[in-house]
């Protein structure tokens, strides 16, 4: 994104007005309704859509042309944020580029872009509400077999925090030249009668091409990366083309992980893909038993990525005076977290399983 381009989404960001023109409080985005909603009387805006079809979506950016590309330690820097509904001055993580006025709750939206960083290109809005985040939650904790009975129970979640969190997605054409080894199993007999099996190996090599669309890395180290790993994926395609109203209401956060540090992680996960469809590849030519000693070189060309801003129910419940943590995909419901285990319950499955595996060995021999 260019330097112009940046200041653009930094004006459209500053020339929202986020006061209800009916009783001047705070409009917030409605995932239910898809509107700006005032929270107090009811007052309800559409968010305008664009004319130009290219407008409505977050749109493709070249990497090469991109301006800044390194990471950034938001999380040990703060600063001062003036509101404009009641001038309070008010200290922030400089991460947090969308929050609410703690003393008049006017929503303070934040410049998406700031000196040296860039600004996100589109968002997925959210579409499930708190109180459907968290009916599936408890639908969710009901369905973890190893957690005691009493904490299904006792577990309520605390209040929902609304959470844009930055991601990158990635698009590359890929090119591939492989060598490597495959193998066909035969069976053979020896002169006793007794059977073996045997690999009859050859060699091959060969070129594979794919083209890689919207690979997502997420672009923030403040969270548990195997927590949010269990309520992708996300529905990258319905995305918006971002405007400050979508993410009215709703804190947001600045990446500390760069574009180019998150190309980099992109194209090791792109390479262990590849590596899996080259292997497929050659066992489906060769129709071959076995693939070995797999080598190859990609390279990547017309890169392309995005900045989305994806949503997260964030919450916690408290059992036996530990907390534990979880989150619920804004768009889908998908929820991860961390639950209590009942170490009873293990025990149990446990020796189920032996006995099961026991029952099974003594037919097998028995027959």
């Amino acid at each position: 994104m260019s330097t112009q381009e940046a200041e653009n989404v930094k004006q459209v960001k500053l020339d929202f007005d986020a006061e209800c023109p009916s009783c001047s409080a705070s409009i917030e985005f409605n995932p239910a309704s898809g509107k700006l909603s005032c929270p107090y009387c009811g007052y309800e805006s559409e968010i305008a859509i664009p004319e130009k079809e290219e407008e409505k979506v977050a749109q493709e950016m070249d990497f090469a042309m991109a301006e800044e590309r390194g990471n950034f330690n938001w999380g040990v820097e703060k600063k001062t944020v003036i509101c404009e509904a009641c001038a309070a001055e008010t200290i922030y993580d400089a991460l947090q580029v969308a929050d609410r006025c703690p003393y008049c709750g006017s929503n303070q939206v934040m410049e998406a872009s700031a000196k040296n960083t860039l600004a996100p290109n589109g968002v997925c809005a959210f579409e499930i509400t708190d109180k459907q985040a968290g009916e599936n939650f408890q639908k969710w904790i009901r369905g973890r077999w190893f957690t005691p009975r009493a904490a299904k129970i006792s577990a309520k979640p605390d209040s929902f925090k609304g959470v844009y969190l930055p991601y990158w997605t990635f698009d590359t054409k890929t090119s591939s030249r492989y060598s490597a080894s495959y193998g066909k199993h035969r069976t053979v007999t020896d002169k006793d009668g007794k059977t073996q099996t045997v690999t009859d190996w050859y060699s091959t090599s060969g070129f594979y091409q794919e083209f890689i669309d919207d690979h997502l890395i997420s672009a923030t180290t403040r969270y548990d990366r195997n927590m949010m790993r269990k309520i992708e994926p996300f529905n990258l395609l319905n995305n918006k083309a971002y405007k400050p109203e979508y993410v009215a209401g709703f804190l947001s956060e600045r990446y500390s992980i760069g574009l180019q540090d998150g190309w980099g992680q992109a194209k090791k996960e792109i390479h262990d893909h590849l590596h899996a469809q080259i292997t497929s590849k050659i066992r489906w030519e060769k129709n071959a038993d076995v693939v070995s000693s797999l080598r190859f070189s990609t390279t990547h060309d017309d890169i392309t990525y995005k900045y989305l801003m994806l949503p997260i129910w964030l919450s916690s419940f408290r059992y036996k005076e530990k907390i534990f943590r979880f989150m619920v995909n804004g768009q889908t419901g998908q929820v991860g977290g961390n639950a209590p285990i009942s170490p009873l319950r293990v025990t149990i499955a446990v020796i189920l399983s032996l006995v099961t595996i026991a029952i099974i060995w003594y037919l097998f021999m028995s027959e």
